[in-house]
């Protein structure tokens, strides 16, 4: 453009014949160009320089674009969306004088209770630049965007918010600044396991989480960790058809909109012995293989190896009162009883218990469409040790969702499902087949008994038939076994005619307290937490 300017400068519109008076009136013309466009340029720079409030409102007067779609429960509850908010800045050397009293209004109609006029004015007065509202909501942001002054400067950003708080902190997860400063990517949970379609998407993604329960999960552990005095807690729910999770909740947690402390190894992730749960297991593979005897159970029960020698002897607690010397295969499961259940696993046949392990997934991280369960510890053989303490849920470390999801594949029927996050219609159930119907239907029925008659009798609810099974272990501190530190565990399945729902309930490191009649044992804890779970969330699932 230069060179063309110059070289009409030089020759005129008819090359280099034309006369003087034509030159003249081309320099003037040239002149007033060159003028024209120092300004604009100068001007341009100016207002990039300055950051003027005019360029920013000229991008924010449109509709902002949210950059991360929601995430709603099951019934339509925002537990993750994007929030526009935006800072609102005063540059003193910026303000038209005569725009000085507009301004002062300006800002005393947005923020009547926070800026007189006088205090606009003592702003205004002021030699640096001013920051008048950090975070103003979308409607005090769309109203500034809206002004022409100078020196007013609005500065609009999308925030990640979390209605619900620490309710779902584990589950839903957090969001972090990409690389562009512009975009969230997720960091964890649901947040980092659908991040492509957050990202993508404008629709909502639906979670099957219910928010109504999870609240009731999250009041009753609170008082649980408080009551026994643990150290967390752990509570799920799931469909027991669809694989639907309705409710999942772990203590410690955090406030997903503030990650100054963040516990990311909640109970739902770790791997952990969960005691006479598995006699759940040991029973199944005993009726499977046809085992129908009794057993003693009124001594402990020596484990030997090939020389004959005792290396370890299973034995049952203190307070077990067997109701006769010699029970059942359903009795041993009825009574919790460690003796009758090593011996259970000594007359299966051998390799049974990796078998079945291997199917119903112990052995292996689950595939989960909200995260990957962690990596099972499994016995590095099994010899008769291993055998007698795996049968007794000993010497054997899984998370929380493969032993529910074992316990599952028992109750509703012998099918083996996996779980989801996701909302789903109601269809066929949809899994492989792990256990004949005639065997849970048998599994039912003790886990009923067990409801009412032993172990579990505080989970009870009236109105409903419920299926249960207490679990107690002892955990591993450096290595070995430290005595004074459980892992309590209750699991249930409702109602036990045909299942709709499987609820698991775990206590970590709970202490002797009067609240358990100074016992430290499920049954005294995970088993009341559980219900008083039950008696609040039924009416909304049966609603």
């Amino acid at each position: 453009m230069f060179e063309v300017g110059r070289d009409i400068f030089k020759h005129g519109f008819t090359g280099g014949g034309g006369n003087a008076a034509g030159h003249r009136r081309l320099r003037f013309v040239y002149g007033l160009f060159l003028v024209a466009f120092v300004i604009f340029a100068g001007r341009t720079f100016q207002l990039a320089g300055k950051g003027s409030n005019r360029v920013r409102q000229s991008i924010g007067s449109t509709d902002w674009i949210v950059k991360r779609a929601d995430i709603i429960d099951r019934n339509g509850d925002i537990l993750a969306k994007n929030l526009m908010s935006c800072d609102i800045w005063i540059t003193p050397k910026q303000v038209k004088v005569k725009k000085r009293e507009n301004i002062a209004q300006f800002i005393h109609e947005l923020f009547p209770f926070e800026y007189s006029e006088q205090d606009v004015f003592k702003i205004l007065n002021a030699s640096k630049r001013v920051r008048v509202k950090k975070m103003a909501d979308e409607n005090t942001c769309r109203k500034a965007l809206r002004n022409r002054f100078d020196g007013v400067e609005v500065v609009s950003e999308q925030r990640r918010i979390y209605p619900k708080h620490r309710l779902f902190s584990h589950i839903v997860g957090f969001v972090g600044r990409s690389s562009n400063d512009d975009l969230f990517k997720g960091r964890a949970g649901v947040e980092k396991e659908f991040d492509g379609y957050l990202v993508n998407n404008t629709a909502p993604l639906q979670v099957s989480l219910d928010s109504r329960i999870q609240s009731v999960f999250y009041e009753q552990l609170v008082r649980a960790v408080d009551l026994y005095q643990a150290k967390g807690a752990m509570g799920m729910l799931m469909n027991s058809r669809t694989g639907e999770m309705i409710a999942m909740v772990s203590l410690p947690d955090f406030d997903p909109e503030n990650l100054s402390k963040v516990s990311m190894f909640p109970l739902l992730d770790g791997v952990y012995e969960f005691g006479s749960v598995f006699k759940v297991f040991n029973t199944a593979m005993a009726i499977e293989n046809g085992i129908n005897k009794e057993y003693l159970v009124t001594k402990p029960y020596p484990i030997k190896d090939k020389f004959n020698r005792v290396v370890y002897s299973i034995k049952d607690v203190k307070t077990f009162r067997p109701p006769r010397p010699y029970l059942g295969v359903d009795e041993i499961m009825l009574h919790s009883c460690n003796v009758g259940s090593a011996q259970i696993a000594h007359d299966l046949p051998s390799g049974t218990q990796q078998e079945f392990m291997h199917r119903v997934h112990m052995d292996e991280p689950l595939r989960l469409d909200f995260g990957r369960a962690a990596k099972t510890l499994m016995p590095r053989q099994w010899g008769p040790t291993e055998r007698a303490t795996v049968s007794i849920g000993h010497g054997i470390s899984v998370t929380p969702m493969h032993v529910m999801l074992g316990i599952n594949s028992m109750t509703n029927g012998g099918i083996y499902i996996y779980p989801t996050i996701l909302k789903k219609d109601i269809g066929p159930m949809v899994g492989e087949r792990v256990l004949d119907p005639e065997i849970s239907e048998r599994l039912r029925g003790i886990m009923y008994r067990i409801a009412e008659e032993t172990t579990g009798r505080n989970a009870r609810v009236q109105g409903i038939k419920i299926g249960g099974k207490t679990g107690t272990a002892e955990k591993h501190v450096n290595g070995r076994i430290e005595t004074s530190k459980n892992m309590t565990t209750f699991i249930g399945v409702f109602p036990i005619d045909a299942p709709q729902y499987i609820i698991m309930v775990t206590i970590d490191e709970p202490q002797r307290t009067e609240a358990s009649s100074m016992q430290r044992t499920a049954a005294w804890n995970a088993a009341p937490t559980a219900g008083k779970i039950l008696n609040a969330i039924l009416p909304l699932l049966f609603e």
